[in-house]
């Protein structure tokens, strides 16, 4: 499973999030970004190409997965960005208070283990006035889905790095204090895997 979790499973998780729907969330979204920007959960900077350089000033990118670490700096390189990259998890970050004018977190939540704290730290760290820029799956309102989506998620998050196919983002952003205007709704594929949350969320 080491091998697994350290050479394959990386691989699997950046190809299924290059795939073209999901690229187009990215870049619908990413632009938006400006000022401090905070990314949680950076991964393989699958983010980085579609970040407005001329509107950011400082990019800090936070992900426990250090091996993959690697291929966002290649990423950072050709996207022209500098990115500081901190291998910690987001549930308590080392940073300062309203120090962030943007918060982006896209495809994280569903792997962090307490995305409630991982949300009130971003809550925290944000600016007055600062946003949080978000695309997540998780639970989808049609109860037959959502009854396949609890079945299968156990072995779901042992196959695919602790994800979870559950997580109400609205509430967990309501729970937060933090104000969301949110679009949902399924994108293309399968059910399962397919309802997503976007948009922004500010200080309540």
């Amino acid at each position: 499973m080491h091998v697994y979790d350290r050479f394959v499973l990386p691989w699997l998780i950046d190809l299924a999030c290059g795939l073209p729907m999901v690229q187009a969330r990215r870049r619908e979204l990413l632009p938006q970004a400006h000022g401090r920007v905070l990314e949680i959960g950076l991964g393989t900077g699958r983010n980085l190409p579609f970040y407005d350089r001329q509107r950011i000033t400082q990019l800090v990118g936070v992900d426990p997965a250090v091996h993959m670490h690697t291929l966002a700096r290649r990423r950072s390189a050709r996207a022209g960005l500098d990115v500081e990259l901190v291998g910690l998890s987001a549930e308590k970050l080392p940073l300062p208070s309203d120090s962030f004018d943007t918060v982006v977190c896209t495809y994280t939540l569903c792997s962090i283990a307490d995305p409630a704290a991982a949300l009130s730290e971003v809550a925290r760290v944000l600016k007055p006035g600062g946003q949080l820029l978000f695309c997540e799956h998780g639970l989808s309102p049609q109860p037959s889905v959502a009854r396949w989506q609890a079945r299968i998620e156990p072995l779901w998050k042992a196959m695919v790095g602790g994800c979870h196919l559950t997580r109400n983002v609205p509430r967990l952003l309501q729970q937060a204090g933090l104000s969301a205007d949110c679009a949902q709704g399924y994108i293309p594929g399968p059910r399962l895997l397919a309802y997503h949350f976007w948009g922004h969320a500010r200080k309540a």
